[in-house]
């Protein structure tokens, strides 16, 4: 498996996130880092937008936030871009952003929850081998897993 890294979005780097691209087809699966960078400038305050880093290379993004209310941490908008798919680094990134939800940055909760589109069974199939399950919320195109984090 290849080794990745998180490296917080910031000034230094937000245009490598600009320039991801996904695969044909997979529009649907996932919003486009702009969106999301958009989403973690107003919600700064509960989330941490992060380029996923092979070496020097940006190959992907994803964005960890934590529900105040349901007392949560969200993962959003996982992409890896489609000239890296394929290598194990999506896998690898979700373990990084577990560890990094391990450590509590926003909240004491080890509730970690995410959507997927229903079809993307790539990602569910990547999701579960990591612990996750079917919740059984869902709503026109996307299903809920979860996952309880160890103390």
């Amino acid at each position: 498996m290849n080794e990745v890294t998180l490296r917080k979005i910031d000034g230094s780097n937000f245009l490598g996130a600009f320039h991801l691209t996904l695969a044909p087809g997979q529009e649907k699966f996932v919003s486009h880092p702009i969106r999301s960078l958009a989403q973690a400038y107003v919600y700064y305050h509960q989330c941490t937008p992060f380029g996923i880093y092979h070496d020097d290379t940006m190959v992907g993004y994803v964005m960890v936030i934590y529900d105040y209310d349901l007392e949560e941490y969200d993962i959003w908008h996982m992409m890896i871009d489609a000239a890296w798919q394929g290598r194990g680094y999506g896998k690898a990134a979700m373990k990084a952003c577990l560890a990094y939800i391990s450590e509590k940055p926003f909240g004491t909760s080890g509730r970690v929850v995410l959507t997927c589109n229903k079809e993307n069974v790539k990602a569910i199939a990547m999701y579960k081998s990591l612990g996750f399950q079917e919740t059984g919320n869902a709503d026109e195109d996307e299903i809920e897993l979860s996952l309880q984090l160890n103390a």
